[in-house]
């Protein structure tokens, strides 16, 4: 089906919502709220489909005028200007266009779960933890998404050994499921006396947050395992056995948590990153099998390479995958510029999905 079959179809939907929308079901709440939905998510692409028939019209007319051997000429000139600058613009609408109805990945609208551990670098990767934690702290703040803390390992100089969070709001894996990986850092350490750049690095995992009836967790598959909790060195933090150990037995995954004093709540927070992690691997396993033939095409995806370095001598940020390099490592860490970053990233994905379709 090409552009324009696809286009005609989506309007022919579009109309026929706005006549069921007026008709019956506008007497029953919970399909006219399906509908509504429906109808505002076409709402643009229509728009554009207007837009671009009414352009298309007016390239016809401009032509006319131009080609009529007993017409102005000053009105011949000016419609040439304007037909150049509408021909120009035609292929941008289309391309537009494509884009809207490119097919949204399911899970774009799901929380996740944040995943940050510190990698090689000692102290100085514990450093670089953190901060990356912080900047998707403060980029969830700037996207109006709650940021929820559910474990945090630090180390002794403010450092992070881990941390795990859940981030919730509109659009959240669509926007962040591009910043799993090695994150690189190259900065001179303040323990650093002979001013040398040390290079350290912190993985991240973003893993989309399943509904529970997405995930079955039958109760014969976990092995739970409660124990004392403990702070830094071995200090302890807690006279009861709240902390919890819950290793699922088909997978082989194990989540800890003793963050809280209640064992209940660490049992409930577990499960919850522990259904976050079954998706995720059941998705890997899916996508292993569907990605094998487009491998080269943009890397394998896969969380061991280095995605992205923050270089602080030079003040700046370079993703790798897509060779982009920004000069505001002040401003990405901040949470402020990582947009220009993602939204760089969402424009390549766009255009390898679109071109899977051509």
């Amino acid at each position: 089906m090409n552009l324009d079959e696809n286009l005609q179809r989506v309007v022919a939907r579009f109309e026929e919502l706005g006549q069921l929308m007026a008709g019956d079901a506008a007497s029953e709440p919970d399909a006219y709220a399906k509908l509504s939905k429906e109808y505002a998510s076409l709402t643009p692409v229509v728009e554009r489909v207007r837009e671009l028939e009414a352009g298309r019209s007016e390239l016809a007319d401009l032509a006319e005028i131009m080609t009529d051997e007993g017409g102005d000429g000053e009105l011949k000139r000016i419609a040439e200007t304007e037909f150049y600058a509408l021909k120009e613009r035609l292929p941008e609408l289309e391309r537009e266009l494509q884009l809207l109805l490119l097919p949204k990945p399911e899970d774009d609208e799901k929380n996740v779960i944040l995943e940050l551990r510190a990698g090689a670098g000692g102290d100085e990767a514990g450093l670089f933890a953190a901060e990356l934690f912080r900047m998707y702290q403060r980029y969830a703040e700037t996207h109006g998404w709650k940021f929820e803390p559910i474990s945090l390992s630090e180390s002794g100089i403010g450092g992070l050994k881990e941390g795990i969070a859940s981030i919730r709001g509109h659009d959240v894996f669509g926007r962040l499921k591009f910043e799993s990986g090695v994150h690189r850092v190259q900065r001179v350490p303040e323990t650093e006396s002979g001013g040398r750049i040390h290079t350290s690095a912190a993985t991240v995992a973003i893993l989309a947050e399943p509904e529970e009836v997405e995930i079955a967790i039958d109760d014969k598959d976990l092995r739970i395992d409660v124990f004392r909790a403990s702070g830094p060195g071995g200090q302890s933090v807690n006279t009861t056995d709240s902390a919890v150990r819950i290793t699922h037995i088909p997978t082989g995954i194990v989540v800890s948590q003793q963050d809280e004093k209640s064992q209940h709540k660490n049992k409930a927070k577990a499960l919850k990153v522990l259904r976050a992690r079954i998706y995720d691997h059941e998705q890997a396993k899916a996508d292993a099998e569907r990605a094998a033939d487009r491998r080269g095409q943009v890397g394998t995806g896969d969380r061991s390479e280095r995605i992205r370095t923050y270089n602080f001598p030079q003040g700046r940020v370079t993703d790798h995958r897509i060779g982009l390099t920004l000069h505001k490592l002040d401003r990405v860490l901040a949470g402020e510029a990582l947009d220009e970053v993602i939204d760089a990233l969402v424009t390549e994905d766009q255009a390898a999905r679109l071109a899977t379709l051509v």
